[in-house]
């Protein structure tokens, strides 16, 4: 089974193609400019699904056809859709209950985009059929190089209450739990009197009155993440049967705000990993996130070459201030995600639309046409891309993991926890920032990941984690390895029932403390530490148990009581932050944690090495990125690959500029 895109000799370098939305004689000349911009893949037909099948089973290949000929012959590959990421108005007009339905009882109308059930039967078909035709008609096309299953699935409907869903949820429930009386039992519905006798008086999570019950929330944000990842799989399974040799993916959206699908599980179905990012234009540290996600791909990807899909040339569309990105910041974002994995980056998308919703998306060719800031960056990062080959199957290193869980963002999102304040997200930001900013690279684990190559491990708020995970975590200390634990760590299982005995649970002993209550701060609150450091959000009133205080707080709801602490596990380090560190603190106690773990900070540059072979021999590739407004130099020798230059044990990298270096051994 192939893992890449066939036919790809180099980085991919490219965008998705939206020809239906131009007339026929734009598209020679886009086949040209994408020759000299470099382009080397574009996706087509993601949203065509309306001019391919144009009526129930009358599909029209013509205009398609021209168009993967003329891509053919420019040589550019392409990553084919299967065109079901938003059914057309005969679909949804013939078929109205294909729509998918809110908590609150609505249901959807036709108009924009991923209007469709996800347990849908006529959905399900039609979108099978519909690959099916397209496997069918192009399997031997030689422009072929991947196939792109629907698009960013849960983006806009992550959750549909409809009926047909409750039907699916309780079948999926009854596999999951077996019988009422272990779901009663996971649900806790002896509380508030939500006793289940019947498994037709299960439900979706619809409006109440009030909160919902915890463990039907969990499970139906497991349940639908199943339920679409099924979907994908039956465009997948018919794709497969038809094409085998050709990999087969669809776009995660690893970022920021999306949290609705357990990527970890998807990420096993895909044969490449690919990913849409797109930074926060307003904040000052987009890059940083932007290089968080990266790394969190990378670990999805099991640290195998993943793709990233779509990200902007300069300005997007759908934030509520849409800034355009500075000229060298195209490049800078660009070659952030290659020196993090990443063997190729493509844009939404090449040629910007004239007309729709998102008319104000930047794209390779602008509305303004070539002789524009974008269009130049565009051409002169796709020459330096056909410069560095020699990267395709590199791997990245890390020396230190972070331990990311879709289930504990879930559950910590969920109401009725001590503060609205809490963010997993940004926890897990909080930290990340430390690490980049001390020049450590990150890789991305999810709780059951073998840890023993890792120096140091941060487990930022796992709040919900099996006895076996937590054991795994408590081996690795024991046996010479280092962690750094967050409050909301090690609270519920798996079902999300609280671990009796004390906070944080799970990770009690391993910690040498415990917790017997929690003193979340007021908005805006900050409290300060004894050792000049602050803390906000969160405090909790703290025991050690063998553990040595690191610092406790000075004022605030716990005066004098321990809120870092140290434990000398077996051979190994636990470190555990009970509240919520900011600033110079964090960065003082993840400084610690480095140096006892043995990991070499190296700020001021963003460095990020690469390691493979090279004309038969290995050989590292270091990345750096200057995010500066001056020039940095750093002690490298060996051949820079954007200029061709040699470097004698002195690199410098200008101030906002890039440098891919093939070191010396």
């Amino acid at each position: 089974m192939t893992t890449w895109p066939t036919g790809m000799a180099g980085l991919a370098w490219g965008a998705d193609y939206n020809p239906e939305q131009w007339p026929e004689d734009v598209w020679a000349e886009d086949v040209e400019l994408m020759r000299r911009a470099g382009v080397t893949m574009v996706s087509v037909g993601i949203f065509s699904w309306a001019l391919i099948e144009t009526s129930e089973g009358k599909y029209e290949f013509d205009w398609l056809d021209r168009v993967l000929d003329l891509l053919h012959e420019g040589g550019i590959r392409v990553d084919l859709a299967t065109a079901t990421a938003s059914p057309p108005p005969w679909l949804t007009t013939a078929y109205p209950d294909v729509l998918p339905v809110r908590a609150d009882g609505v249901r959807f109308t036709h108009g924009s985009r991923q209007e469709y059930c996800p347990s849908s039967p006529v959905y399900r078909a039609k979108a099978v059929a519909l690959a099916t035709a397209l496997a069918e008609r192009y399997r031997e096309h030689p422009a072929l190089a991947a196939w792109h299953v629907g698009n960013e699935y849960g983006c806009h409907v992550a959750r549909c209450c409809c009926d047909r869903c409750a039907e699916a949820f309780r079948t999926w429930l009854q596999h999951r739990h077996g019988d009422l009386d272990t779901l009663n039992e996971a649900w806790a519905t002896a509380f508030w009197s939500q006793h289940y006798s019947l498994w037709d008086q299960v439900l979706p999570p619809r409006v109440t009155p009030t909160f919902g019950n915890p463990g039907q929330l969990l499970d139906f944000d497991r349940f639908c993440s199943d339920a679409l990842l099924e979907l994908y799989k039956a465009e997948r399974d018919a794709l497969r049967g038809l094409t085998p040799d050709v990999p087969i993916t669809t776009n995660f959206m690893v970022g920021w705000t999306f949290d609705a699908l357990d990527y970890w599980a998807w990420a096993r179905e895909v044969d490449f990993v690919s990913n849409d990012h797109y930074t926060r234009s307003e904040d000052d540290d987009r890059h940083v996130e932007l290089a968080m996600a990266a790394d969190l791909t990378r670990g999805l990807a099991g640290g195998r070459p993943w793709l990233l899909m779509e990200h902007s040339t300069s300005a997007v569309n759908w934030q509520p201030r849409n800034i355009a990105k500075q000229p060298g910041e195209l490049r800078r974002n660009s070659f952030a995600h290659i020196a993090r994995g990443a063997d190729g980056t493509l844009f939404f998308q090449w040629r910007q639309s004239r007309a729709g919703a998102e008319r104000y998306h930047s794209a390779m060719v602008p509305h303004a046409g070539t002789e524009t800031k974008v269009y130049r960056e565009v051409c002169e990062v796709g020459a330096e891309y056909g410069l560095l080959g020699e990267l395709v199957g590199s791997t990245v290193d890390a020396s230190v993991a972070i331990v990311y869980d879709w289930r504990s963002r879930w559950i910590s999102g969920q109401p009725t926890h001590p503060t609205e304040d809490f963010s997993y997200q940004e926890t897990v930001f909080g930290l990340y920032r430390q690490l980049w900013d001390a020049g450590v690279t990150v890789d991305f684990v999810p709780p059951s990941a073998d840890l023993s190559s890792y120096r140091l491990v941060v487990v930022p708020a796992l709040y919900s984690v099996t006895d076996a995970d937590a054991a795994k975590i408590a081996d690795y200390v024991d046996g010479g390895g280092h962690v750094l634990v967050t409050y909301m760590s090690g609270l519920t299982d798996e079902r999300g029932h609280v671990r009796l005995g004390g906070y944080p649970g799970a990770f009690r002993d391993l910690l040498g403390v415990w917790t017997e209550e929690f003193f979340p701060l007021r908005a805006d609150e900050v409290v300060r530490l004894d050792d000049g450091g602050a803390a906000g959000v969160w405090t909790e009133l703290l025991h050690v148990r063998g553990a040595e205080v690191v610092s406790s707080y000075a004022d605030g709801p716990l005066p004098g009581v321990p809120a870092v602490t140290r434990h000398q596990h077996g051979a190994g380090t636990a470190w555990y932050l009970a509240c919520g560190l900011v600033a110079d603190g964090l960065r003082r106690v993840v400084d610690a944690a480095l140096e006892r773990a043995g990991v070499t900070a190296a700020p001021g540059l963003e460095i990020v090495r690469r390691r493979g072979r090279h004309d038969g021999e290995p050989v590292s590739w270091l990345v750096a990125i200057n995010h500066a407004a001056e020039d940095v130099a750093l002690p490298a020798s060996g051949v820079e690959l954007l200029s061709g230059s040699l470097v004698d044990g002195r690199l410098v990298v200008p101030a906002g500029a890039v440098a891919v270096l093939r070191e010396m051994v």
